[in-house]
C-alpha cells in the first residue's frame, strides 16, 4: 500500500500528470457526448484505434526528438512518402506488400537523416530547416505519386481493421510494439544520453557524451517509428495519397506539448500518448456536440470550420494549462534541488557556525 501511494505520489509530480488529468476528461467528455453505450462497444474502440494509431504514433516519435532537444515538423509528409513508396514500389514493381513497407520505412529513415544532417551537422534552427523540409519531401512524394492512386489487397487492410480474441483491435498492436521499444531504449545507455543532451548539450559532451551522435540515433528511432505510422495509414485508406497528413506535424508538436513534455530533457514518452489522446478525443467530443445540437435545434446547421475553430479553441487553453503548470513543476523542483544542496552541503554549515559565534 505504501509503494503504490509513493508511486501516486510521483506520478502527480511528473510531467505527465497534467496531460493525464486532461485526456481522461476529453475521455469522460466524449464518452458522454456520444453516449456510453455507443462508445463502450469494440467497433467503436477499434474504430478509434484503427483511424488515430499514425497520428499517435508520430506523436511519439516526436517526443524523442524533443527529449532529445531538436524537433521535425516534417515527419507529417513523411507519413505520406511511405505511403507512396509502399502503393508505387507493389504498384509498379510487383514487389511483395512486406517487402513495399520495408522500402517504405527506409524511405522515412533517409528522410530523418536529411533532417539530422541540417538541424544537427549544419546546426540550422530545427524549427525552420525541418519546416523547409516538408515543403521538399512534398515535391518527392508528388514526383513519385502525381495523383492519389493504387489499392492494397483486401487481406492486409481487412486484417488491419479486425480484432484478436474479437476485442484486441490489431491496429493497437503497433503502439505497443512502439512502447516496447522505446521502454527497452530507455533502459539503454542511449536512453539516459537522449535526457543528457537535451537537458543540457554542453554539459552532455564535457562528460564525453556525442550530442551529434546521440541525436542521430533519435533521427534514426523517429524514422523508423514514422515508417511504422505511414504502413498504418496506408492500411486505414488502402491506396495511396501524396499530400495526406501533412498537419501531422504541428499537431504532435502540440500535443506533446499538452501532455507536459518540454523541449529538452523534461517529460516523457507517456506525455505524447496522454497529450495526442487528449488531442484525439477533443476532435471527437466537439464533433458529436455539434450532432446533438443538429439533433436537438431544428434548422440548426454548422460547418465543419466552425467544428474546427472550437475544437482549436479548446487545444490551445489546454496547451496554456499544460505550460503554466510545466513551469510551476520545473520552479519547485529547482527549488527543491537547492533546498537540499542547502541542507547537505557548505551552505547550510556556515549558517550553524555563525550561530555559534553569535552566541
Amino acid at each position: 500500500m505504501t509503494n503504490v501511494k509513493s508511486a501516486m505520489t510521483r506520478f502527480r509530480r511528473s510531467p505527465a500528470f497534467v496531460g493525464f488529468i486532461l485526456f481522461l476528461v476529453a475521455l469522460v467528455l466524449n464518452a458522454l457526448l456520444q453516449g456510453p453505450a455507443s462508445f463502450f462497444t469494440v467497433k467503436t474502440i477499434n474504430t478509434l484505434f484503427a483511424k488515430n494509431v499514425p497520428f499517435i504514433l508520430v506523436t511519439i516519435a516526436q517526443s524523442i526528438l524533443l527529449l532529445a532537444g531538436t524537433m521535425d515538423v516534417s515527419c507529417g509528409v513523411q507519413v505520406a512518402l511511405v505511403n507512396v513508396v509502399i502503393i508505387m514500389c507493389g504498384q509498379e514493381l510487383g514487389l511483395p506488400f512486406f517487402v513495399c513497407c520495408l522500402l517504405g520505412i527506409a524511405a522515412a529513415v533517409i528522410a530523418s537523416l536529411v533532417c539530422w544532417v541540417c538541424c544537427s551537422v549544419f546546426r540550422l534552427p530545427a524549427l525552420l530547416a525541418s519546416y523547409a523540409l516538408t515543403y521538399a519531401i512534398k515535391g518527392v512524394n508528388v514526383l513519385i505519386m502525381s495523383v492519389p492512386q493504387g489499392k492494397v489487397a483486401k487481406v492486409y487492410y481487412k486484417a488491419y481493421d479486425s480484432q484478436i480474441l474479437g476485442f484486441i483491435p490489431v491496429s493497437a498492436l503497433a503502439l505497443v510494439l512502439v512502447l516496447l521499444i522505446w521502454l527497452y531504449v530507455k533502459r539503454t545507455r542511449f536512453g539516459s544520453h537522449i535526457y543528457a543532451v537535451g537537458a543540457n548539450p554542453r554539459n552532455a559532451f564535457a562528460a564525453g557524451i556525442s550530442p551529434v551522435k546521440v541525436q542521430l540515433k533519435a533521427f534514426l528511432l523517429k524514422g523508423v517509428i514514422v515508417g511504422i505510422a505511414g504502413i498504418c495509414i496506408t492500411l486505414m485508406i488502402a491506396s495511396g495519397n501524396p499530400l495526406q497528413a501533412e498537419d501531422y506535424g504541428l499537431r504532435s508538436l502540440s500535443a506533446c506539448i499538452i501532455g507536459g513534455l518540454g523541449f529538452g530533457g523534461w517529460g516523457s514518452v507517456s506525455c505524447a500518448v496522454f497529450g495526442s489522446g487528449f488531442y484525439v478525443f477533443i476532435q471527437n467530443s466537439v464533433y458529436y456536440f455539434f450532432s446533438l445540437l443538429v439533433k436537438m435545434i431544428p434548422g440548426f446547421s454548422v460547418t465543419s470550420y466552425w467544428q474546427n475553430f472550437v475544437s482549436d479553441i479548446i487545444i490551445f487553453l489546454g496547451l496554456l494549462m499544460t505550460i503554466v503548470t510545466a513551469k510551476g513543476q520545473r520552479e519547485a523542483l529547482k527549488q527543491g534541488i537547492v533546498s537540499q544542496f542547502r541542507l547537505n552541503g557548505k551552505p547550510a554549515a556556515a549558517g550553524k557556525e555563525g550561530d555559534g559565534d553569535e552566541n
